[in-house]
């Protein structure tokens, strides 16, 4: 099998993750678009300005469309001139401190994406079927050689029930 390392799409972001702190990503990603890389201190904030970079492209186009009660201004300004000012092999050279990602969004339907992602430290590439999997992609590969008592408590439902039933026992 071939390589996975590669852009092939016009919307194709590569995100590099250089901090990893108390459940929240920190880094930036990188794009055709522009020279600068567009910084983010979240998973959520990384979303918000992808989704942005999207809009601007319109690429993948919107499946459904945007409602809001105030207006917002965007991350990226519409243009119809949209002209690449990065390679994909210089894309490619750009790299995280912890991970680095290649993230193709294929499809932005049922107000979330569906693509491919790319570890790019590991050259290993899966589909995903929501923003919500891309994310949990990319914590998984960041704690592939965390010890289980060392992962973050996120809590779960099933946790707080334990708890809590646990709790009236003692009562």
């Amino acid at each position: 099998m071939g390589s996975q390392l590669y852009i092939g799409t016009a919307n194709g972001v590569v995100i590099c993750i250089d901090r990893f702190a108390e459940g929240l990503s920190m880094g930036e990603f990188w794009h055709s678009y522009s020279n600068e890389p567009v910084h983010f201190r979240s998973f959520g904030h990384m979303v918000y300005l992808m989704e942005g970079l999207f809009d601007y492209l319109d690429f993948p186009r919107r499946a459904n469309n945007v409602r809001s009660f105030q207006n917002e201004p965007t991350a990226y300004p519409k243009r119809k001139d949209r002209e690449k000012v990065m390679a994909d092999h210089d894309l490619l050279e750009k790299h995280g401190y912890l991970e680095t990602f290649i993230v193709r969004v294929q499809h932005r339907q049922n107000n979330t994406w569906q693509g491919r992602i790319t570890w790019a430290d590991k050259d290993k590439t899966m589909n995903f079927r929501s923003i919500w999997e891309m994310i949990h992609l990319m914590e998984s590969a960041i704690y592939e050689n965390t010890p289980l008592e060392e992962l973050p408590d996120y809590g779960s439902w099933v946790a707080e029930a334990e708890e809590e039933n646990d709790s009236e026992k003692s009562e």
